[in-house]
């Protein structure tokens, strides 16, 4: 018995630590993979703010690099009336805290930079407290992810949670 949990012991070790490499390694990464955050964008052309951001309508993720620290990370998105949101859900849960720390990293500077297909926008997140178009948007992203909102969610109901932080709604601004 003893043989096998030192067996067990070292292979969990080795598992570790195979992780841990791996997620350090990825900090100096170009950019994310999958749900994996990486390190700051090395490559893609500085590109001028579009007019709209309608374009990225049938688009499900999008890549952007907070300033401080220099990380990156893959996020869903939503475009309602040519402008671009992005919404970090879960910050109220024990998971939403482990998980989702680049909303934290926005208190100190809020610029940003998105990569889309090769173009690099720089870019500021703004986080709102309020708006009026809170159900158009969460249906967006309940069609595009499947998040479950259930049929009777109300503006209310969603300004209620969008105030108590259940979520954090940001829309991507002008520098």
């Amino acid at each position: 018995m003893t043989t096998f949990l030192k067996w067990l012991g070292i292979i969990l070790a080795v598992i570790v630590l195979t992780i841990m490499l791996f997620l350090g390694a990825m900090r100096f990464s170009d950019g994310p993979y999958a749900v994996f955050s990486g390190g700051p964008f090395k490559t893609g052309e500085l590109t001028e703010r579009p007019d709209n951001w309608n374009f990225l309508k049938g688009r499900p993720e999008i890549e952007f690099q907070t300033i401080s620290p220099n990380t990156s990370r893959v996020v869903w998105l939503a475009v309602v009336d040519g402008r671009l949101f992005i919404v970090s859900g879960y910050m109220n849960t024990n998971f939403g805290k482990i998980w989702k720390q680049w909303p934290a990293y926005l208190e100190e500077s809020d610029h940003i930079i998105l990569r889309i297909d090769g173009k690099l926008y720089e870019q500021r997140l703004e986080r709102l407290m309020e708006f009026p178009h809170l159900v158009e948007l969460m249906t967006i992203f309940n069609e595009k992810y499947g998040v479950v909102l259930g049929s009777d969610i109300s503006q209310a109901v969603l300004d209620q949670s969008l105030k108590d932080g259940d979520f954090w709604l940001f829309e991507v601004v002008d520098r």
